[in-house]
């Protein structure tokens, strides 16, 4: 039984990621097919899923289609109750619905302003009234929520759930714009970058880009505030301590050096997302994790 998930641009589609960590975070199967977002065919991409019409966009394993992140995530719930995907306590899992649903549905501002864009952060940005007023209310409700429901953990009810897969896109501007925020709300967006899983997603989106740039901003540039990642740089050949691909079992064919250690991929692409943070991906890190604990 594995899902179909049809996506946009992993650097700049914010509603795609919360398709996305849906599944992945809570280890259900699926593959992913990429639509043209910016190329003029995400129509004719989204043909196997009509009436969607919109990323993301699910084919459920019996061949039906179903759109719109609030669906997905209630259909996904429903399915799999044994995944966790709300709380468990039903008073928790009422106010995780219901901050979902207003991430759904509200801060058109702050959205309008600051589109998600993964590949780097700005210095001097200077959001305008409206969405200093949206990062208010977020921070009214991610406190109101770990302070009742949170019970220490990192998240906003303890353990990770839809609401934070809700909010996980939010965090990600407020990164990438350095927009104003307390303690608190600052060590959720940290949170969220230092995720392996939301790692993994920037990392695979870093291997594409568009000129122009898509929301571009004339700012100076910072480093990406997540966490750094380890040095990894392409080398032309092998061989490598690896004999089948990490990532996909098959033959290398394309080589890294990580810690001293080379690795091979099956293709280029997979090379290349893994050079960009190679720590957000479990079976790469493995491989020079053990290499260096053997010398």
């Amino acid at each position: 039984m594995t899902y179909v998930l049809f996506i946009g641009d992993r650097t700049y589609s914010s509603w795609s990621l919360r398709g996305w960590l849906m599944l992945e975070k809570f280890g259900l199967p699926f593959r992913v097919e990429e639509v043209g977002l910016y190329t003029g065919t995400l129509a004719a991409d989204l043909g196997p899923v009509a009436p969607a019409r919109l990323v993301p966009a699910l084919m459920m394993p019996g061949g039906e289609p179903l759109g719109d992140t609030l669906a997905i995530a209630e259909t996904l719930a429903e399915r799999h109750p044994e995944a966790g995907l709300w709380p468990e306590d039903e008073t928790a899992r009422m106010r995780a619905r219901w901050l979902a649903a207003e991430m759904h549905s509200g801060f058109a501002d702050l959205r309008a302003h600051c589109p998600m864009a993964l590949i780097r952060s700005y210095d001097s940005v200077r959001p305008p009234p409206e969405v200093l007023a949206d990062l208010d209310r977020l921070q009214m409700l991610w406190s109101g929520a770990q302070e009742r429901f949170g019970a220490g953990g990192p998240w906003l009810f303890g353990r990770y759930c839809l609401a934070d897969v809700f909010f996980a896109p939010v965090a990600a501007r407020i990164a990438t714009y350095g927009l104003p925020v307390g303690d608190a709300a600052a060590a959720y967006v940290a949170q969220h970058l230092a995720d392996p899983a939301f790692r993994r997603w920037r990392a695979e989106g870093l291997t594409y880009r568009y000129t122009p740039e898509p929301y571009a901003m004339d700012l100076p540039h910072l480093p990406w505030p997540g966490p750094e990642p380890v040095p990894a740089r392409a080398v032309p050949h092998g061989p490598p301590i690896n004999a089948a691909c990490p990532l996909t079992g098959r033959p290398p064919s394309h080589f890294l050096e990580i810690e001293g250690t080379v690795i091979g991929f099956a293709s280029l692409r997979a090379r290349d997302m893994v050079a960009n943070d190679p720590e957000a991906f479990p079976d790469v890190a493995a491989i020079y994790h053990s290499v260096t604990k053997e010398a």
